[in-house]
């Protein structure tokens, strides 16, 4: 008769075990919630049961109990090992006791139960809440390390190197806490080892010890591990002697342990210890492979009350695994395998995504794409076999999909300091953490604030009973062709205003290729220090010169047309002056001097740049009438973001008459842009139904940059994008060009009706 085992988990970690049951002739009845997981097709009988229901899962084994004999239950590479200890003690079955497993599951009450029981660990501290956080490194200090009491996979667990972190490090690890209670701990040094244990009948046999490969702060991600493990036989003898008494501490008499063992300055000490084999492919495959001993049959063994037999291994082979990753995404294939699979020494490839699955940030263990287990007569050819294979790997990822854009916001607030910038819910000046220096305005911020202001006074009107339009959002621009007309603005001075919130070099190359890749093109600005220039020359060539170029009002007019011309010997699409700038603060922090310049000019600086040139900072009548008379091709309506002039308008008040006299006086009607305030694809809209051809983007692309990198600046620039046709689509316009001949905005004034509702009046 064949024996009937309850296995809980049906995922791709429990699937060797399943396999290994059905080679015994024993009947995998399996528990999983997840109806297609990839053990179910493999299993007796299937139970969908979530193995943290410790209740469901007790009355569904005794309801099969009362149909057929069960004879054992057992679990492997999860945490479920209470469901396990409940299932044997109400079905009189081999396994610990529940409250055995309990402390086995929750890191504080596994620290007390081996603390109290002389096994060395890390000193630590429970904690419920931020004061208790705070606490606990108060007497810790640093560096120390956060985690969820009951977790696997080292998903939220973050190592605190400065105090500054800790508030950030609470919030990542309270995330991943299933119950709300975490755990602080002592950072420990030196190497980390992994341990598999069985136990039966009073005998505890340790059955592999292998070098974790950590990297990654300030996460702890397994990059791979190595089989045997290289340290000594002293320092491999007290990791089994300390593995031995934990798992005696904790009273797993009968089944599995799984142990992370740290080898510090001040000896061995147990980081944790679970009732279960290990996952990440260690028991399953490294193992058998180094030793020759199949673990999962004799762990099955054991959980039927059987004797697992000869543990003593009969060969030692090197075997290593090595972890595939993912950028952050949506996988849209996934591919190569029979490749790396035909690598020698490859012994198997196991990838446990596909295409579809959102990766997020990797910040924990789960969060890898597949692994490659290989070996080789010595370490090196077996790394050698499993990068070849990694080499081999075809991944193709849509980095912007599955974007957390509140993850990014807080991953910005976290970089910036609160001098810079508190990334708030509404970037219109309302609420700045900072003027110049920093990301916000001058002054009172009110500038700044009118740009938010003077575009919420218009409000846009679709129209339905229409024909049908498909909504082109492509423009022509610099003698280019772009697929939106959403550009970056010139954001610069990360050291000055950001704080070093980003490098220099990471800002202005995250904006070029950003911009670039989501089809259109960013401006860089040449920066009030002197020695920022480099680095903007250095970025724009690396993108090959896929960029424009906006530099200060500097009082040398020969520095400034030496810069352009740098600028264009790399290839860039335009260059200009951002003539507002001639008061900036910052170029006075820098001792430089700005000039004004009048019409005639800034003409003898356009005829010596063998490019399209634009003007930045038209707000007013006089100017735009003087930038046309001087030949500029384009014009940029800006107030600077409001950190020029407190009292500046919003460039929205302004856009229709600046525009009027520029083309009244010999300016292209597409040579119009405007920045200021544009937080989404509507505003880009108003400001395209006021006359500009396209807006410019600042302050957002530079918290994307900060909270995302280049993907999350990507991401933003396709959401305004979206936005943007959308409203055409609402409003029956089929191209950029078409917006201001449409006439769907209205500007909105109180009205003084009983009502109190708006009044609309026609633009």
């Amino acid at each position: 008769m064949h024996k009937n085992l309850i296995i809980i988990g049906a995922g791709a970690l429990q699937v060797p075990l399943i396999e290994a049951a059905r080679s015994m002739d024993v009947n995998p009845i399996v528990f999983d919630m997840d109806s297609e997981a990839p053990g179910r097709a493999l299993a007796s009988r299937f139970v969908q049961m979530s193995t943290r229901d410790i209740e469901g899962c007790v009355r569904e084994a005794k309801r099969l109990s009362q149909e057929i004999k069960i004879h054992g239950v057992i679990t492997a590479g999860t945490d479920a090992s209470r469901a396990v200890s409940a299932i044997a003690a109400a079905l009189e079955l081999p396994g610990i006791r529940y409250s055995d497993a309990e402390a086995a599951s929750n890191k504080v009450l596994m620290r007390k139960r081996l603390r109290k029981a002389g096994v060395p660990v890390p000193d630590f501290f429970p904690v419920w809440n931020l004061k208790e956080a705070r606490d606990g490194l108060d007497e810790l200090g640093c560096p120390a390390v956060l985690k969820p009491a009951e977790n696997m996979g080292a998903r939220g667990v973050i190592k605190i190197r400065h105090r500054s972190e800790l508030a950030a490090a609470y919030r990542h690890s309270k995330k991943h806490s299933t119950t709300g209670e975490m755990i602080l701990e002592e950072y420990m040094d030196g190497p980390e080892l992994s341990v598999d244990a069985l136990t039966f009948e009073g005998q505890y046999w340790i059955t592999g010890i292998a070098d974790r490969i950590i990297d990654r702060e300030p996460y702890f991600i397994e990059r791979g591990h190595n089989m045997p493990s290289a340290m000594n036989s002293d320092i491999l003898a007290e990791v089994k002697h300390v593995m031995i008494a934990g798992m005696k501490a904790l009273g797993i008499h009968t089944g599995a342990g799984k142990g992370d063992i740290k080898v510090t300055s001040t000896g061995v000490k147990i980081g944790e210890l679970a009732a279960r084999l290990s996952g990440g492919w260690m028991s399953s495959h490294t193992f058998p492979l180094h030793s020759g001993i199949n673990l999962y049959r004799a762990a099955i063994s054991i959980a039927l009350g059987e004797n697992p037999g000869d543990l003593q291994p009969v060969q030692n082979r090197i075997v290593i695994e090595r972890g595939l990753f993912s950028p952050a995404g949506k996988i849209v294939s996934l591919g190569g395998v029979d490749a790396m699979k035909s690598v020698l020494g490859v012994e198997e490839v196991i990838l446990t995504k596909k295409p579809g699955n959102i990766m997020q940030e990797l910040t924990s263990n789960i969060d890898k794409v597949g692994h490659i287990i290989a070996s080789g007569d010595t370490l090196e050819k077996a790394e050698q076999s499993a990068e070849q294979a990694r080499k081999l790997f075809e991944l193709e990822v849509d980095e912007t999909a599955g974007i957390d854009w509140g993850l990014v916001e807080e991953r910005a607030r976290e970089r910036f300091s609160e001098q810079v910038c508190w990334v708030c819910k509404s970037c219109d000046g309302k609420n700045c953490a900072s003027g110049v220096p920093g990301m916000g305005g001058t002054g009172s911020q009110k500038s700044f604030q009118d740009n938010s202001d003077a575009l919420a006074e218009w409000r846009i009107v679709p129209s339905y009973v229409r024909h049908s339009v498909e909504a082109d959002s492509g423009i022509e621009l610099f003698g280019r062709h772009f697929e939106h007309p959403v550009l970056g603005a010139p954001m610069t001075g990360a050291g000055t205003n950001l704080k070093e919130a980003l490098s220099e070099s990471e800002l202005s190359l995250g904006m070029l290729r950003a911009y670039r890749e989501a089809g259109s093109v960013a401006f860089l600005g040449d920066g009030a220090s002197l020695g920022k220039f480099p680095v903007i020359l250095d970025a724009l060539e690396q993108e090959e010169g896929f960029g424009v170029l906006i530099c200060k009002p500097r009082e040398d007019t020969e520095e400034i047309i030496q810069r352009m011309n740098q600028a264009l010997e790399r290839g860039v699409l335009a260059v200009g002056m951002d003539i507002d700038a001639l008061a900036f603060r910052t170029l006075h922090l820098r001792g430089q001097k700005g000039l004004a310049r009048p019409s005639e000019d800034i003409a003898k600086i356009r005829d010596r740049i063998q490019a399209p040139f634009i003007l930045k900072g038209i707000l007013n009548v006089r100017d735009a009438i003087a930038a046309a008379v001087a030949g500029v091709d384009y014009i940029v309506v800006s107030n600077h973001g409001g950190r020029v002039l407190d009292e500046a308008p919003g460039a929205a008040r302004v856009l229709s008459e600046v525009r009027q006299a520029w083309i009244d006086n010999g300016g292209s009607p597409d040579g119009v842009l405007a920045d200021g305030g544009v937080r989404s694809g509507a505003d880009a809209f108003k400001y395209l139904g006021l006359g500009a051809r396209a807006v410019l983007v600042g302050r957002p692309s530079v918290i994307a940059l900060a909270g995302g990198g280049p993907v999350a600046l990507r991401y933003m620039i396709h959401q305004y994008a979206r936005e943007l046709r959308e409203t055409m689509h609402l409003c029956g316009v089929s191209s950029v060009m078409e917006v201001p001949e449409k006439g769907v905005l209205q500007l909105a004034t109180m009205g003084d009706g009983p009502s109190g509702a708006s009044l609309f009046k026609k633009s």
